[in-house]
């Protein structure tokens, strides 16, 4: 495998550091880094900077207001805005649902809905997994039934990260009983802003709304809001979770985490010495930075098959296993660090019970126990590797 990055590759990554440096605003890139929440203003004032750039859509081709960039390109802007600290585009419009109507949508379909997008009118969520149909999403149950030039639709949507921020949700639906249970479903596009859709909070173990529970009650859908043909959701899957789950190998926040412990290493422990003297706490840092490193190497791998042409494949579920397991790692050594460092600077009570840093980083690691679960646990995850990879 040939690790060279070409030239013209390093100048766009020269290009992009220069510009996130002078233009991501400092406040919004320490609050990132630091995992504080963001509200919907935030990252709309960030995506008006990027739209501004030109630099908002990097997986959508220049024809739609996209960068044009290939795979390696994106590989490196997800790296090296993550290592700046800029707030995540929003995943499901951008990275998901954009590419989706570019491959499947109809030429009216893309003119009205990808400018939307871009200008932050529209903001989607994703609603696939159900109460009772989580990683096995062709056990969904939600319900369209045509009537006339509508669908009715009924069920319940479960884990939808940030409903409660828009205004859309595309939504696998069971359009269909008959035959196999895949061939039944249907990709379809809802507005949430309408009677009939009611979105009820899920608070996770740290604190952080981010999850949410979508019902949708007799609601009419317009026959044009469907996406590729009735029944054919299946093939429109395959083709959102491959970008999904290239997303979900998290390297670049996975990157940006490793600096903030790699820099906690410097900070004076209980014994007066620096922590990274600590031969156990140093190995433990070691081997998730080499883990870190055998996972960036696993994508380039897989970013060598793209640029050959060749679509992302079992492979990426790999890079969705490993990828969490290491973010998890991060931040519970972050966590240690922190616990350690409080032993040699105690607090008195008019400063709280636990400096704020801590706090955040307490909430990140717990936030981050779900990146094994969403988007295909790691139990799929692996039952494709042995299918797909390894033919048992």
């Amino acid at each position: 495998m040939d690790l060279m990055i070409p030239p013209e590759a390093e100048a766009l990554r020269q290009a992009m550091r220069s510009f996130l440096r002078d233009q991501l605003p400092p406040e919004l890139a320490e609050a990132t880094l630091y995992g504080r929440k963001l509200t919907k203003d935030d990252h709309q004032r960030w995506q008006r900077i990027l739209e501004k750039q030109g630099w908002l859509a990097p997986s959508w081709p220049t024809q739609w207001g996209g960068t044009g960039w290939g795979p390696l390109e994106r590989f490196i802007w997800d790296e090296e805005s993550a290592l700046a600290g800029a707030p995540r585009a929003n995943i499901p419009s951008l990275d998901l649902l954009g590419p989706v109507i570019i491959e499947f949508g109809t030429e009216a379909q893309k003119r009205e809905l990808l400018p939307r997008i871009l200008s932050g009118e529209d903001w989607w969520c994703q609603g696939f997994s159900e109460p009772q149909a989580g990683s096995d999403l062709a056990a969904l149950q939600m319900r369209a039934v045509r009537d006339g030039d509508d669908y009715i639709v009924n069920g319940t949507k479960l884990w939808t990260s940030w409903a409660h921020m828009a205004n859309k949700i595309f939504c696998l639906v069971r359009t269909s009983a008959d035959g196999p249970k895949q061939a039944g479903i249907s990709f379809l596009l809802i507005d949430m802003e309408q009677p009939g859709v009611t979105i009820s909070p899920i608070l996770t173990l740290g604190g952080m709304h981010a999850v949410n529970e979508v019902q949708i009650t007799d609601v009419r859908v317009p026959v044009a809001n469907l996406l590729g043909q009735e029944g054919d959701a299946w093939t429109i899957t395959k083709f959102l979770l491959g970008h999904e789950r290239l997303v979900g190998a998290g390297i670049g926040p996975s990157m940006a985490l490793s600096r903030q412990l790699r820099g906690a290493l410097g900070r004076i422990g209980p014994g007066g010495a620096p922590l990274g003297d600590d031969p156990v706490l140093a190995q433990r840092v070691a081997e998730v930075e080499t883990d870190l490193l055998a996972l960036r190497y696993t994508a380039y791998r897989v970013l060598a098959d793209e640029l050959s042409g060749k679509a992302p494949g079992p492979e990426v579920s790999v890079l969705k296993i490993r990828g969490g397991e290491v973010q998890q790692a991060l931040t519970e050594l972050l966590m240690e660090v922190g616990e350690i460092v409080s032993l040699t600077h105690p607090l008195t009570v008019s400063e709280g019970v636990v400096p704020i840093e801590s706090a955040y980083m307490a909430q990140q690691h717990f936030d981050r126990r779900k990146l094994t679960i969403y988007g295909g646990s790691s139990e799929i995850q692996r039952n494709i590797i042995a299918r797909r990879l390894l033919n048992v």
